[in-house]
């Protein structure tokens, strides 16, 4: 399915410093440091604007506990299904990691999978609470006439 980023990722990972390896190319195996390097390379990370501006981003595998609480928004032109061309082919960055070496995927999707759990309870428990606010509400409505 990803056979040709792969190819490209392990060509990547074939640079390496002549004199001492130590000091050069260094290739991040999971997905936040990838996507990370991939911005570094579109902004001018060396000039004191860029620099602020690669400081103020914020990448994570998966939803970490102080953002699953928040809502989250999607960019409805970033979608795949929008912006790729139907039988396209794509990579999901996850998968290619995992495939290079990146040890925690399975952990990942462990914690995604109780976090989804967790929000579909407290989803439940917020509608219930929402019908229970609207028989409230009637009640209400029927006791007490309305003011115009």
């Amino acid at each position: 399915r990803f056979i040709r980023n792969k190819m490209k990722f392990l060509r990547f990972l074939n640079k390496k410093h002549m004199t001492n390896p130590k000091r050069g190319h260094f290739h991040y195996r999971s997905p936040h440091k990838i996507f990370w390097r991939v911005v570094r390379g579109m902004l001018p990370y060396k000039t004191n604007r860029g620099a602020k501006a690669l400081q103020r981003l914020r990448c994570v595998d998966g939803i970490p506990p102080p953002f699953d609480r928040k809502k989250r928004f999607c960019n409805p032109s970033s979608l795949r299904n929008l912006r790729l061309a139907p039988g396209r082919r794509y990579t999901v960055l996850g998968e290619l990691s995992h495939e290079m070496g990146w040890k925690h995927f399975e952990l990942v999707k462990e914690l995604e999978a109780k976090r989804k759990e967790k929000s579909a309870l407290w989803w439940q428990k917020k509608q219930q609470l929402k019908k229970l606010q609207v028989a409230a509400t009637a009640i209400v409505d029927q006791i007490i006439p309305k003011i115009n």
